[in-house]
């Protein structure tokens, strides 16, 4: 199963400690390019100017702990790369607990949980430890080791292009910034990764395909800066792809246009797939559609999710994970409905009968000689398909009026065009 293929890759990415910059981005991206040996690795130095951004300094991390005053040691970054405040600065102090309060960071109303905790414009360091570990904390000297860097060095990023036979692209972005968590961080790049091997394998495409594994914000800046001429004139259609991992449900956030292709194919898509399916609006946004969708960019870019970013009680925390949170069964669920997403796309098109008035299918095998029940069905639908075909509503269109899963539509299209009836514009 596909699921269990994506989980087990995630299960081997999990322990990477990864940020917005450092070995653990290269790590990623080297295992995700054993999948997609076609993947470049790109690298923009500290300092470079990307719109209104500049690239920062790299951070890497070797080692970090925290001991107590009977010397023992509480927290160590081994045991949970969350453990630390990400990106922050080194250090190597004894300090009173007064003081070392405040650079922890705990949550008291998820006491079992480790919080992601971020400050990667703001030099300062810190611990994260669950709040029910830091209530056992006793007064006295503490010995505080961070054994990190934070010097020039470069933004990492991969793309894939598989070529199609248009120019015209679809886009898909995901984000490999977040360290040890599940739905939030590794869902989205390990099922990008297998949807760029099924793409892949497709003796045609109509498309060109545009995959990019970024960190997030940054990365989606850095990467607009470097390419948005081309992806202006290019890009049709894409997805943003993060949370895509868990069982609870499946979600869309638009684009800022709302009504775009990526749009229409989501929302068609995941109303045959999930009825209850959760609808956000562009004011819900929160992760790199605010970049590719921004006032001057205007990429036609829509989410689909699982469980949304922020709407699930273990994001940004540890307990978002690979047994209680993303599930084989969820990823092979996020996978087939970005797969159909993009199948949809390939085929939508434009078709035109070729002939006067209602054709005659019988002379060419197309009317059942024996009428059934289902025979009947599979005849209207023909028909109707056929009574749309007008050069100016697409496949998509089609299947909306007939009320109808858009791949219903995919045999009958071939078949129509296959005997001559419907010419594809």
């Amino acid at each position: 199963m596909i699921g269990e293929e994506i989980h087990d890759l995630a299960k081997k990415l999990f322990p990477i400690n990864r940020s917005i910059t450092g070995n653990g981005v290269r790590k990623t991206l080297n295992a995700l390019r054993e999948i997609c040996p076609s993947m470049t690795i790109n690298e923009v130095p500290s300092g470079t100017k990307v719109f209104d951004w500049e690239i920062p300094n790299e951070w890497n991390i070797n080692n970090a702990y925290l001991i107590d005053p009977d010397g023992k040691k509480i927290i160590d970054f081994a045991d949970n790369n969350l453990h630390v405040l990400n990106y922050s600065t080194p250090i190597n102090t004894e300090l009173d607990l007064i003081e070392l309060e405040k650079h922890i960071y705990s949550l008291i109303d998820q006491p079992n949980a480790i919080p992601y905790v971020t400050s990667y414009y703001s030099p300062r360091w810190g611990f994260c430890l669950s709040h029910k570990m830091r209530q056992t904390l006793q007064p006295g000297k503490y010995k505080a080791v961070i054994d990190s860097t934070l010097k020039p060095g470069s933004l990492t990023y991969g793309e894939i292009i598989i070529p199609g036979e248009s120019t015209k692209e679809i886009f898909l972005s995901t984000y490999i910034c977040h360290p040890s968590m599940a739905n939030n961080e590794l869902s989205g790049p390990c099922v990008t990764i297998f949807l760029a091997k099924w793409l892949q394998s497709l003796t045609h495409r109509k498309y060109t395909y545009r995959i990019v594994f970024i960190p997030e914000t940054i990365g989606s800046i850095t990467y607009l800066s470097k390419n948005l001429d081309q992806m202006k004139k290019q890009v049709i259609a894409g997805y943003n792809v993060t949370c895509i991992g868990d069982d609870r449900s499946y979600s869309y956030l638009p684009s800022r246009n709302g009504q775009t292709l990526s749009d229409e194919m989501a929302k068609h898509i995941l109303k045959w797939t999930d009825k209850e399916y959760k609808k956000y609006s562009w004011c819900d946004r929160g992760s790199d559609e605010r970049q590719y969708c921004a006032p001057g960019i205007d990429l036609p870019i829509a989410t689909i999710m699982r469980t949304k970013y922020g709407q699930y009680a273990e994001y940004h925390t540890s307990l978002d994970n690979l047994t209680n949170v993303v599930t084989p069964s969820g990823l092979e669920g996020g996978f087939t409905v970005l797969k159909k997403s993009l199948e949809g796309l390939e085929k939508n098109c434009f078709p035109i009968i070729t002939v006067l008035g209602e054709p005659q299918l019988g002379k060419r095998g197309l009317y059942p000689t024996i009428s059934t029940k289902t025979s009947g069905i599979e005849v209207r639908m023909m028909m109707d398909f056929i009574s749309y075909s007008d050069g100016c509503t697409s496949l998509l269109e089609i299947a909306e009026k007939c009320q109808v899963p858009i791949w219903d539509l995919y045999s009958i299209l071939d078949k129509l065009v296959e005997h001559g009836l419907i010419k594809i514009l």
